[in-house]
């Protein structure tokens, strides 16, 4: 039998050691370089300075980019502030990977959850400010999407996907399943016709441009109309808001078309269409 020197025991031993780190996971491995991270690449958050835009721009390239490949409403409202300021101003806002922003398409991957064009304009906020100056920002946007008659907004030129003026509805909700199916349900339009596409197009120019709005009064030193909680918010905080008698309420939105506590509300996942 050969016998090991002192060198081939050592890197045999090293082997065995990393194979052992390697069996207890990968966490194990690095994990006492993991404790050393010193995420040098957060040091400077909310480090971008906005820039002036022009309303007019604003409104069209988001219009415009709601239709962009199928790119949808966040990517529109978010290219339409921070694209703008790139091709405006080069970098830093140009850097940024600007597709990624398709994600809120549909209420995020068509979940129908936060409607993606407050994503977009949240997300644009969030470049800019951090949470104790742009948490009042985004809860001014989403309140006003909440209470105003949608769409506001008219293409100059040639619409997109239909031509001519589309009924408006007000959602009391931000969320994207609640929106589209009010105004489907009003204005007998499916969810897939050209009018609805037409109907999130125009909605995502008036997302841009109101949290352009926002931003700009920032800039300013000046303020924009407040959105105070909703009625049916601030009632059910009296028992559920943080120590109350039941602190579980989670959330600023609107409540009541959630919790309308109507029949149709509570039940018509399991008796629907009604027996009756």
């Amino acid at each position: 039998m050969d016998k090991i020197n002192r060198r081939d025991m050592l890197s045999l031993l090293g082997v065995a050691l990393a194979g052992a780190a390697f069996m207890a996971g990968p966490g194990s491995l690095f994990a006492a370089e993991a404790q050393k991270r010193p995420f040098a690449l957060a040091q400077l958050p909310f480090s971008w300075i906005p820039k002036n835009l022009d309303q007019k721009d604003i409104g069209t390239t988001a219009y415009k980019g709601y239709d962009y490949k199928g790119y949808g409403c966040s990517f529109g409202v978010f290219y339409g502030i921070i694209g703008l300021m790139g091709e405006i101003y080069g970098k830093p806002y140009s850097d940024f990977p600007f597709t990624m922003m398709e994600v809120g398409k549909g209420g995020i991957s068509n979940q129908g959850t936060i409607c993606g064009a407050l994503l977009g304009g949240a997300s644009a906020l969030s470049l800019f400010w951090g949470r104790k100056e742009r948490d009042p920002m985004t809860e001014q946007l989403f309140r006003w999407y909440e209470t105003q008659t949608l769409p506001i907004y008219k293409p100059e030129g040639k619409s997109i996907y239909f031509e001519g003026d589309l009924p408006g509805t007000q959602s009391d909700s931000v969320l994207c399943h609640i929106s589209v199916g009010k105004w489907t349900y009003a204005s007998g339009f499916s969810e897939k016709s050209e009018q609805r596409s037409e109907r999130c197009a125009r909605i995502t120019a008036d997302v841009a441009l109101k949290t352009w709005e926002i931003i700009q009064a920032k800039m300013d030193g000046t303020s924009v109309n407040w959105f105070e909680k909703s009625a049916s918010r601030k009632l059910c905080g009296e028992c559920h808001d943080t120590g109350k008698e039941s602190p579980i309420l989670k959330g600023k939105m609107e409540c009541s078309p959630c919790h309308s506590g109507a029949v149709g509300t509570q039940n018509k996942f399991k008796d629907h269409p009604s027996p009756n």
